[in-house]
Order: structure tokens, then sequence, then C-alpha cells
């Protein structure tokens, strides 16, 4: 950037200069090569008119016109970093700051709805843009496409920040009036029967549930496939289907509509739900803020679940199948 022919990134060096008197000593401060340091004494000599920085021995000492500049140079240089460099205070009364968010069916109304509504009051203002769950989120977060990721934590890229929200675990969904809903289910029913289950996207990509049962020595007869979570329960009534739902959604559910829960009659792994931002907006005040209220309304709306902690080697081993399995239904459907 220039301002009446002066390069103002040459203001940093000339400051750096008349601190050490030394074109080697301002080179290493500066992170420049002495020849690029020495270059750009000579710029600032031909603007100013002045020798700036002379030899006197074996030493350099500031000319009076030098002497002069020091605290003009410094005042500029400090309103800049107050002005500019520095992000100005967030008020979230008072922000129109829009954020876009991916997230599933399944975490805007578990977590979203509920928050965003919450949020109303504290910050009017702010807008927000839900986008559904495509194919490749981590490559739609690094394009800037969207500005936060709500999804499990072993769909997640380890190159940027990131933070868990909640745990939940799954129940076996079916109508009230399926005999199969009826009693305990176990193992053996639930294989026998008819299954629902969502996947997304061009790729197909299965949910969780499905992934997870699809590794099962035996394997579930699937009659269904949904785009969504949220149309799992219409899809169950009336028939003798069940399908596997996380259980906070089921609970929502199950309180309005003829549905019966039962638990899972064999060991799977809870879900821990985690949003995600980009790497470089780890420092975004806005961002940060909404982050920061997602987490609080999930913790204050928490609500006992059987959820057992899985050994984070095993998530970090679950995490890179997931991974891979996705990655491969990602490639196959490019070919």
């Amino acid at each position: 950037m220039r301002f009446q022919r002066l390069d103002l990134n040459l203001l940093v060096a000339l400051d750096v200069l008349m601190q050490e008197k030394s074109v080697s000593l301002a080179a290493d401060r500066l992170c420049l090569s002495q020849s690029a340091t020495s270059s750009a004494l000579g710029r600032l000599r031909d603007y100013f008119g002045d020798e700036l920085l002379v030899m006197k021995g074996r030493s350099m000492v500031l000319t009076a016109r030098a002497e002069e500049l020091i605290e003009p140079v410094r005042a500029v240089l400090d309103q800049i970093r107050t002005t500019i460099a520095i992000a100005p205070p967030f008020d979230p009364a008072t922000s129109d700051r829009q954020v876009r968010i991916m997230a599933s069916d399944y975490s805007t109304q578990v977590l979203l709805a509920g928050a965003l509504a919450a949020l109303e009051q504290r910050a009017p203002g702010m807008r927000f843009e839900i986008q559904p769950m495509g194919d490749s989120p981590i490559d739609v977060l690094e394009r800037g496409q969207i500005d936060l990721l709500l999804t499990i934590d072993i769909a997640i890229s380890a190159d940027h920040p990131s933070q868990v929200l909640f745990e939940d675990d799954y129940v076996v969904v079916g109508d009230a009036a399926n005999p199969a809903m009826q009693g305990e289910m176990t193992r053996e029913k639930y294989f026998e029967l008819g299954h629902v289950t969502a996947r997304f996207g061009k790729t197909r990509t299965p949910a969780f549930d499905d992934w997870f049962v699809r590794r099962q020595k035996t394997q579930r007869r699937i009659e269904v496939v949904a785009p969504s979570f949220l149309s799992l329960p219409g899809l169950v009534l009336g028939t003798r289907r069940v399908a596997t739902m996380h259980r906070r959604l089921a609970q929502q559910v199950a309180s309005t509509l003829p549905l019966a829960m039962r638990e899972v009659p064999f060991d799977m792994p809870p879900i821990r739900e985690a949003i995600q931002w980009h790497i470089s907006n780890n420092n975004d005040r806005p961002l940060r803020w909404i982050v920061e209220q997602l987490a609080a309304f999930a913790n204050d709306t928490a609500e006992p679940a059987n959820v057992v902690p899985l050994a984070d080697a095993r998530r970090d081993e679950m995490a890179m199948q997931f991974q891979h399995n996705h990655n491969h239904l990602v490639n196959k459907t490019a070919s």
C-alpha cells in the first residue's frame, strides 16, 4: 500500500532500523535478508531526502531528521495496530453477522432449532443459513463456503479446530401397534425385521448406525432408504418395519407420534456431535461466540441417556474406517 509515493510497509522497516541502528540486526527482526533491508533503507533515504542512518566509527547513528521521525513513525504504527490490525470488539446485541452452518436435519432438530431460538434475544441482528449435509463437507469448509460444520466427531478433519458439543446413543423405533415392538427387542428379532435407514447425498453415504451395523456378522434387511433422519418415523408408522434412531430425536418425535422405543439389542457406540471451523477463523470472535453459545445450550439441555463412553483408541480406529469408507464412496461416485 502506498501513500504519496511511500510504501507504508517501509514504515515498519524504518521503525526497526531506528531502534536497532544496524542493518543486520534490523534484518533479523524483520525476517529479511541484509540485502533486502539495505534496499529498504535506500528507498527510505530516497523518499525522505536524508541519509537517516550514517556510519560513525564502527557503528551507525541516526541523523537529525531520523531523530525527528522516531515518535511520529511509532505513533502512526500504533494507530494502525489499534484501528486496523486489532479486531474491533464484538457485541452480539448489535452484530449483523451472517453465519453459515452445515448440519444434518438431526443436528438441526435436536440442537440448532432450540439454540438459535434462544440466541434471537441476545443477538437479534445476526443471521443464520443452515445448509444440508453434503458429500464432502470438509472440502466445503476449506473452500470457505460455510463457517461452521456440525457433524459427528469421527467425520471431522484433524487439520482444523473443533469442539465436541454433546453425546447421543441409539434406540429402535417402530409403530406402537407393531407386534414386534411389544416386549424387549432381542437381537434375533432385530435382524429378522425389515428396516428403514437414512443415506445422504449423491454418494448415498450411510448414517453412522447404518455403517456400523453393516460391519456386524449378521446383516439387516433394508427395505426403505430415506433421504433424512426426520423422515424415518413417518416411514415406520403403519408398518412392521423399524428404524434405528438417535435417542434425542426419537424422544422428540415419540412425544407427538404413536411410536414405541426399545433399546438396541447389541453394543453400538454412542456418537459425539462436534462443531468445526476453519483454522483461519480461529480468532473470529463472532464465530467463537456462536460455538460457546451452542456448547452452553447443549450442556443446559442435556438429558440422561444410556451413553457408554468409547475408548479414545477405539474411537480413533473407527474414525479412520468411517472416513476411509466415505472417501471410497466419494471417489467411486466421481469416477
